[in-house]
């Protein structure tokens, strides 16, 4: 099958498969499936200013198009041996993967296919389709997390010619991982910040860093965790009526619960308490934070977290397809969570 494990995109990007007409990029990291789209275009080679080389089109142009993507793809470049046909903001669209199925069973011969879509669920058309295929690629995006997060800390840190203090890092990793791009804004922000320094601080972290990962949203998701309703609604209320996005709370959720569920594992395999797993976790729990992740750690047992990341992954999918009722699922799911983990207490 036509797919790669999240930690194998980079290494396949690094050296793409020229045998691949179609590849796909998704998942609910916008700004990471950017970057790699970005990075895939220019390997391709071709100029990405030239329109006559590169044609870029939104996923909803396509879906509109009655046939847009399929005429494009069997139009014979003029001035290059072959053309990048560069489609954006895709998602569940049927005509697009209507047209993707039918270049599937007659490959292009003088195009490159790359589709930077959302989050596609496993069994959604268009991820099917192209992981079913023998000449497309489906590279899943995922939000950074541990290893890379502090890669790209790293990268940004290079370009910058400075270091950073442990304790500066640690608060910063959890401020970041919500999306790609704007964690590394985040970081060259920091870094112009603490301009004239040899190593950035603590005190530099606090003062510039806001909240790139939901943080924004972490009154609410804390609360939601340990299970105080009205905490929780007023909260999200505050943050939503400030302008903050429904889905950086749904992704601050499911970033917590996944580390919790990881925690949660090792407790039931080891026999060890949640202090002692929340001590030893990698990466570490930020010190602010543990006693709160171990309360949860206790209540909450496996089954019950999966059933709550179950009910996240549903909401975001259901914020894709229905965007102007993002901000009343997104607080539908949360609230759910928020009312489970009430009657958790009260056990």
């Amino acid at each position: 099958m036509a797919q790669k494990k999240a930690f194998e995109v980079e290494a396949w990007l690094n050296r793409p498969d020229p045998r691949m007409a179609i590849v796909l990029l998704y998942g609910p990291d916008r700004g990471l499936v950017a970057e790699r789209g970005k990075a895939f275009a220019e390997r391709t080679g071709l100029p990405l200013d030239d329109p006559f080389s590169v044609v870029k089109l939104d996923g909803a142009e396509v879906e509109r198009g009655d046939g847009r993507l399929l005429d494009e793809a069997r139009t014979v470049p003029m001035f290059s041996d072959r053309r990048l046909l560069w489609v954006r903001n895709a998602a569940g669209q049927k005509g697009l993967a209507d047209d993707i199925k039918a270049l599937v069973a007659e490959p292009p011969r003088d195009a490159i296919i790359l589709i930077e879509a959302g989050d596609l669920k496993k069994g959604a058309g268009l991820r099917s389709i192209v992981e079913g295929a023998d000449g497309a690629m489906a590279l899943p995006c995922y939000a950074d997390e541990g290893r890379d997060l502090d890669a790209i800390i790293d990268d940004e840190l290079r370009k910058s010619g400075m270091t950073m203090a442990l304790e500066a890092r640690q608060a910063l990793r959890r401020n970041l991982g919500g999306d790609r791009l704007a964690s590394r804004g985040e970081i060259q922000k920091l870094a112009l910040y603490a301009q004239g320094q040899a190593e950035i601080m603590l005190d530099d972290v606090k003062t510039m860093t806001g909240d790139v990962s939901g943080q924004s949203f972490d009154d609410a998701v804390d609360a939601m965790l340990e299970g105080r309703v009205a905490d929780f609604d007023s909260a999200f209320s505050r943050q939503s009526q400030g302008g903050g996005q429904a889905f950086l709370a749904l992704a601050g959720a499911m970033r917590q619960f996944q580390a919790i569920h990881a925690m949660r594992g090792a407790m039931e395999e080891s026999g060890r308490n949640a202090a002692s797993v929340v001590a030893g976790h990698r990466p570490p729990v930020f010190f602010a934070r543990r006693k709160l992740v171990e309360r949860t750690l206790e209540r909450w047992n496996s089954a019950a977290i999966e059933r709550a990341l179950g009910r996240l992954q549903t909401a975001v999918l259901q914020t894709r397809r229905r965007p102007e009722l993002a901000t009343a699922l997104a607080r539908q799911a949360l609230l759910g969570i928020a009312l489970e983990s009430q009657r958790l207490n009260q056990r």
